[in-house]
């Protein structure tokens, strides 16, 4: 067969290989290869009917799958001929391995896309295995939420995972304890370590954030927090005074403004700051929303991002690269939460057995174009 001479597919064949990430492939770093979105990715490895899509941004899905080592049961059928596909008896690929279900309880779903994120995660990781993801929205309700997972365990979950929105300790419900099947606490932690955890690594994240506009020359580095009753607020705080700590640069509280995660309240942060006699050079926004209202009220002022003032924000929500200039901020990591959360299970924990470090991803730092060098 002769090579392809379609320009869009020969200049897909020529560029760089994308390098391979640490840990399990998922469908985000496929799509972040191939230049598409998650759907996209998703609909061509899963083969799914009715989605039409052209050839060519099919054949980028899957030299992308290929070169990053995805290994998905689906994603190994179409590397098959399509002869092979067609004689199937059940029409598509089979899963390796045992069905199985897996119960997803989480205290706030409907207003929360960390939720969403996370239980993503999780669904790619439990189909990867053949398994099933049945998931239930509880509020954290003292009457509800166990009457919620009882109608989990109804259903024949092999196992559950139970999250909170914000991450913090939490007192486990005494039914948690008594399931008879692993548990794994996602978002959360106990104080017994009674349950395999999962949490985002919030003061290493502040810290990165902060030593990012240091190591650009900054050294009045001013930060916008959350709510300081959220444990996150605090962690973040926390890795912004150790970077600056490491630094040798004093700790100025004048430069720390609480705000609570919302467009304006980073808006008026950012107007107080700026009426500073000694001004930031640098404003550490602790998410992405809050970055938004620094931003509004920064072009307000007649200032220009990066050039007098650097930003960065936290989250990596998906307004972050679409702002002007695109936003440097860290990735909150509720995707890999998900898929560790299902991991754990091949190594089942019961409740009540043992003790359980809290595990801690990494929060990655993703440098855009909000950060300037002082001077440069």
């Amino acid at each position: 067969m002769s090579e392809t001479t379609d320009p869009a597919i020969a200049t897909a064949k020529r560029r760089k290989a994308p390098a391979k990430p640490k840990g399990r492939v998922t469908m985000t770093d496929i799509a972040r290869a191939a230049g598409c979105s998650q759907a996209t990715v998703s609909f061509v490895l899963n083969n799914t009917p009715g989605i039409r899509l052209s050839q060519q941004t099919r054949e980028r899905v899957i030299e992308a799958a290929r070169a990053l080592g995805y290994s998905a049961p689906a994603f190994s059928a179409l590397k098959q001929p399509v002869a092979a596909l067609e004689g199937s008896a059940s029409g598509g690929p089979a899963f390796d391995g045992l069905d199985g279900v897996i119960g997803f309880a989480v205290d706030q779903l409907a207003t929360s896309p960390e939720a969403v994120v996370a239980i993503e995660g999780a669904r790619q990781a439990s189909w990867n295995a053949g398994n099933v993801l049945l998931v239930a929205q509880t509020m954290g309700d003292a009457v509800m939420e166990p009457r919620a997972i009882q109608a989990l365990t109804r259903r024949g979950i092999s196992a559950l995972i139970y999250m909170t929105i914000f991450t913090r300790e939490i007192t486990a419900p005494d039914f948690l304890y008594g399931l008879d099947i692993p548990v794994i606490l996602l978002n959360c932690y106990t104080s017994d370590y009674a349950f395999p955890a999962v949490v985002p690594s919030e003061i290493a994240g502040g810290q990165s954030s902060t030593r990012h506009l240091i190591s650009h020359g900054h050294r009045r580095i001013a930060t916008i927090t959350g709510e300081p009753w959220m444990q996150a607020a605090q962690d973040r705080l926390k890795g912004y005074r150790r970077a600056l700590a490491t630094a040798d640069i004093p700790f100025d509280p004048e430069l720390v403004v609480e705000g609570d995660w919302s467009a304006s309240a980073g808006y008026a942060a950012t107007i107080k700051l700026l009426a500073l006699k000694d001004r930031p050079t640098a404003i550490f926004c602790q998410n992405d929303r809050t970055a938004i209202g620094c931003y509004e009220a920064l072009k307000e002022a007649g200032l220009h991002i990066p050039q007098d003032i650097s930003v960065v924000g936290y989250d990596d929500e998906e307004i972050a690269r679409h702002l002007f200039p695109p936003l440097t901020t860290s990735i909150l990591p509720h995707m890999a939460m998900g898929q560790w959360a299902i991991e754990q299970l091949e190594a089942p924990a019961v409740a009540g057995r043992g003790r359980y470090p809290i595990t801690k991803l990494e929060c990655p730092l993703v440098e855009r174009e909000s950060v300037g060098r002082i001077g440069g």
